[in-house]
Formats: structure tokens, C-alpha cells, sequence
């Protein structure tokens, strides 16, 4: 059995996307199975160093993951040959001077989105990447939840005809602190700190529409500050500079039309804290994370307006759950397994650093639409 041992730095997986998701859910996970399995012959055995910068918090996140190799000292971690890919799951303000620093020396590059603070520092990322000749990619995690798989198999197999439209609600609740703890951390709510829903959020519709719907081509959008103060994890109370909410609309290829409201100040009553509704000429599907509902055009119901009667429709009634045809793994686990592939055997990657430019780009071009209260065209990056 050949063994392909493959040191990854994980900079920043002290917080809790990178502890849970990519950390314990990921690495850790392939590392439990006995590596990455190519075939009978081959295994790709991730081999992680933990990087941060409050040693206690590595050596409590050591102890309980089992990894035994952790710094504070990036440098030095950058320095040993034997850590071919760097991981950073950072705040977004540290990650594009990490990253850069990253290519310099020669390693492969596995990022969180945003993959930086703006698009000009993004697609400087990119350039950087491709002229050094070192692998990279972007976490587009959405992509591998079993509702939006489902979703895609849908699309593939030509369920819906034309599309038409796109409807999208993502969020739920996010606790003030007044006095329920919150369950964010208190940087998404400054904008100094690199917080905002829009470039959070954005980065996201991005690539699930580009990837399952069709490409971005302007953008329309409103935020909102709603919650204007917060506690932070000390129990002192800040002001938010940045906004909790987005409403936005999307032109995208073809006159398709989608609109998603984000927000962390929405109590849900739906499927999910994200369910998308794609509507086609020949059947509509609404996905949650995991389940899919489907209605074809003939199993669609002839409603009447007549708000004096009760309707004798049940609009739940009349939909179809989506079968689950595979065995779904952790959405973040399912693209860390592609990457790795990527790195030892040159297996195709579509999803790199070009394409983190282009969710930047599109929280950008959202945060301007706010700005200037108008459509925001959004041009195409190569």
C-alpha cells in the first residue's frame, strides 16, 4: 500500500467554522477512516500542524483533536518541506497577507471565503498562484449539501425545463446578548473588522448560482443594520457598523431572475435556515440542506383568487420529496477529499482562486448597488 503522507498548515481553525467544519468534520474525520482512499493500492494520509495565535487555545484544540503538531510561529511552519498545502481559515482582513506570504514558499493554497478583502487583492491572489505554479483553491461547501446535489441532479436531468426564477432565504436569529448568548462571534458586526452579511453572504450566491443556476450578471441589493447593539464575548456592548441584513436581486445568464434575502435577525418559519426555490417552465423543486421537494408541471394545482373561501388547496400537499440516491458526507469533508486529490494526483479542481475573485467581486459590486441605490453590472474575470 502506497502511502501519500500530506502536511497541511491550518491557520486559524481555533474558531468555530475551522474547528468544527474543517478541523474535527474534515481532517480529522479522513485521518479516523485510515486516509483518503484512491483505490486498493493508494492513500492520501493528511498529516495536519495547527497554527494560531494564542498557544493555550492550540494546545486545548491539540489535546481534543489528537493532533500532536501545532505553532504560533507561521514562519516556521511555512519553512518545513513537509507541509505541502496551506490552509487558512482566519478572519477575513488577516487572510490575504497570509496567503500571499503562503505562495511565496511554494505552497499549495486551500482558503475560506472571502479568499481576501477585496477583488483587487483576490484575483492578485490568483495571479500569484497560477504564475508560481502551485495548486489552489476556495471552500464552496454549499455546493456538496445533499439538498443542493439533489438540486443539481434535477438541473442535469432536465426536471425543470427553462428556468425562470430563483427564490432564496438564508438566516435565522442571531442572539443580541440581551440576555441569550449570541452564537456568532462579535467581528461579523464591525465593519472594521471585516464584518457585514454582504461580503459574507454574497461570496456564497456566487458560486451556488453560477455552479446550479446560471452565471451572475448584475446585481441589485439593500442592506440593513437592524440590530444596532450587540454584546461582544466579554458581555460588553458594542456598537454594529455593519450591516445584518441583504436583500438582493440577481440578473444572471438567459434573463433568469433570482432573489435571496440573507439576514441574522429573522425568526424561521420554513424548511430551512436556507431554502432555495427554483421555478422552470416544467416543474419547480424547493431545496433545503439536506431534502429536496419537487412539483411538475403536471402535478401542479390550478389555484382560483378568492380570499372570501378558504381555499381547499393544501399548498404542502401536492410536492414530492426527492429520493436520496448515494450516501451524503460532510459537505466541507466532500471538497477537502477533492482538493487532496487534486494536490497528489492532479485530478481536476474547478474551484480556485479565480472563482473566489468572483464571489468577492460580487459583494462588491452588492455593497456598491447599496451605495449608489442602483444595478450594479458584473463583469466577467479570467
Amino acid at each position: 500500500m502506497k502511502v501519500h503522507r500530506v502536511g497541511i498548515i491550518m491557520n486559524g481553525v481555533t474558531g468555530r467554522m475551522g474547528t468544527n467544519q474543517h478541523l474535527m468534520r474534515s481532517i480529522v474525520a479522513i485521518i479516523r477512516q485510515g486516509g483518503l482512499k484512491l483505490d486498493a493500492e493508494e492513500t492520501i494520509l493528511p498529516e495536519p500542524v495547527l497554527v494560531g495565535r494564542n498557544r493555550a487555545k492550540l494546545e486545548r484544540l491539540a489535546e481534543m483533536s489528537g493532533v500532536t503538531k501545532y505553532t504560533t510561529d507561521l514562519e516556521e511552519a511555512l519553512a518545513d518541506p513537509a507541509n505541502a498545502i496551506y490552509f487558512d481559515a482566519q478572519s477575513t482582513l488577516l487572510r490575504y497577507e497570509s496567503v500571499k506570504r503562503a505562495i511565496a514558499a511554494g505552497k499549495h493554497i486551500y482558503c475560506e471565503k472571502p479568499s481576501a478583502h477585496s477583488t483587487e487583492a483576490a484575483y492578485e491572489l490568483y495571479r500569484l498562484a497560477r504564475e508560481a505554479g502551485v495548486k489552489h483553491g476556495v471552500v464552496q461547501d454549499k455546493l456538496w449539501l445533499p439538498g443542493l446535489l439533489k438540486l443539481k441532479m434535477l438541473r442535469e436531468t432536465g426536471f425543470f425545463g427553462e428556468i425562470i426564477s430563483v427564490r432564496g432565504e438564508f438566516g435565522y436569529w442571531v442572539f443580541a446578548g440581551d440576555p441569550v448568548q449570541p452564537q456568532r462571534p462579535s467581528w461579523n458586526y464591525r465593519k472594521e473588522d471585516g464584518g457585514g452579511i454582504i461580503l459574507d453572504m454574497l461570496c456564497h450566491w456566487r458560486y451556488v448560482l453560477d455552479n446550479l443556476v446560471a452565471e451572475v450578471r448584475a446585481v441589485s441589493c439593500l442592506g440593513a443594520t437592524h440590530i444596532r447593539r450587540r454584546r461582544d464575548e466579554n458581555g460588553n456592548w458594542y456598537d454594529c457598523t455593519a450591516e445584518d441584513a441583504a436583500y438582493a436581486t440577481f440578473e444572471l445568464d438567459g434573463g433568469v431572475v433570482a432573489h435571496i434575502n440573507s439576514s441574522w435577525c429573522v425568526r424561521v418559519r420554513r424548511d430551512d435556515l436556507l431554502v432555495l426555490q427554483v421555478d422552470g417552465t416544467r416543474g419547480t423543486a424547493v431545496a433545503g440542506l439536506r431534502e429536496c421537494w419537487i412539483q411538475p408541471y403536471g402535478a401542479t394545482p390550478r389555484p382560483v383568487w378568492n380570499p372570501d373561501l378558504e381555499s381547499p388547496i393544501n399548498y404542502f400537499a401536492d410536492w414530492q420529496k426527492v429520493p436520496s440516491h448515494q450516501a451524503y458526507d460532510n459537505a466541507f469533508k466532500a471538497q477537502w477529499e477533492l482538493f487532496l486529490r487534486h494536490v497528489v494526483k492532479d485530478e481536476p479542481f474547478k474551484w480556485n482562486l479565480l472563482e473566489g475573485a468572483k464571489g468577492v467581486q460580487l459583494a462588491e459590486r452588492g455593497l456598491e448597488s447599496w451605495r449608489r441605490r442602483a444595478w450594479v453590472a458584473v463583469e466577467p474575470l479570467e
